[in-house]
């Protein structure tokens, strides 16, 4: 039983270890698949490299919510989204020059951005706590990148990957949630003025609102409940977009306004 247990905790230091080299080197690797494969697994590799980035003095500034689209559960055969955490170097500022070397496979995503003002320990919790808890919301582009060579990912492999979290850009004007209707909400994006995106908040598990409760309830009651502060990526409002050099990406929203991405070489 020790020796099973031993070398699953190898299985999963090995995974994690993968997936910093890859991200220091430049060079994606190969799928961790081989070494973790279940979703518990891959957030306990996702959680070692979490403590190795905190313990370097990152800073921990909020959640992202990944696989929120039905069409993306249903290729993963599951029934839920999944997580990961954002740092404050990952934050990059509306308009202003995001370096493009910085990741290894980035893709554009539009995505509503809830900045919350109270707490959320315990749980679970009804969309009522969400909006009592949500201080304003923000227009945002994540910028996802995967650590894994050519996207080959399975839900295993991107939980231990930090559920393929790159980087992300707010928006600057703050809305309150008073009066809107986030599934109703349509979103387009533009890459160099051509539009390359169109959705709703429909598409983000029926409404953004929905994927924040889940993810509250889900983080309630281990280290790292939803607090004042944190921002919140709640998933893609869309079709996500390859990123290329001196690419230039504008998302707007309905009741948010816009947000921009330029990319630098």
């Amino acid at each position: 039983m020790y020796d099973e247990w031993s070398q699953a905790v190898d299985a999963r230091s090995h995974a994690a270890d993968r997936l910093v080299e890859a991200a220091r080197s430049g060079k994606p690797c190969a799928p961790i698949r081989d070494l973790v494969s279940t979703a518990a697994e891959g957030y306990a590799v996702q959680e070692i490299n979490t403590r190795r980035a905190l313990g370097a003095g990152r800073r921990l500034v909020g959640r992202k919510i990944g696989v929120t689209n039905a069409l993306l559960q249903k290729h993963f055969g599951i029934d839920q989204p999944d997580y990961g955490m954002l740092f404050a170097d990952m934050s990059y500022s509306d308009g202003l020059p995001v370096p493009l070397e910085k990741f290894l496979q980035p893709r554009a995503e539009a995505e509503v951005a809830l900045v919350f003002g109270g707490e959320l320990v315990g749980g679970p919790f009804t969309v009522a706590d969400v909006i009592r808890a949500v201080e304003f919301a923000l227009p945002a582009i994540e910028i996802a990148d995967s650590r894994i060579a050519d996207w080959d990912i399975t839900l295993a492999d991107t939980i231990a990957d930090n559920a393929s979290g790159g980087a992300f850009v707010l928006g600057n004007t703050p809305t309150s949630l008073m009066g809107l209707d986030l599934r109703a909400a349509g979103m387009t994006m533009t890459r160099g003025g051509q539009e390359v995106s169109t959705g709703s908040g429909e598409a983000c598990l029926g409404n953004p609102l929905n994927a924040a409760v889940w993810l509250a309830t889900r983080l309630g009651r281990t280290d790292y409940p939803l607090r004042a502060g944190d921002v919140v990526l709640t998933g893609a409002l869309g079709p996500v977009v390859p990123v290329g050099p001196e690419d230039v990406f504008e998302a707007r929203i309905e009741g948010l306004g816009s947000v921009r991405a330029v990319f630098t070489t």
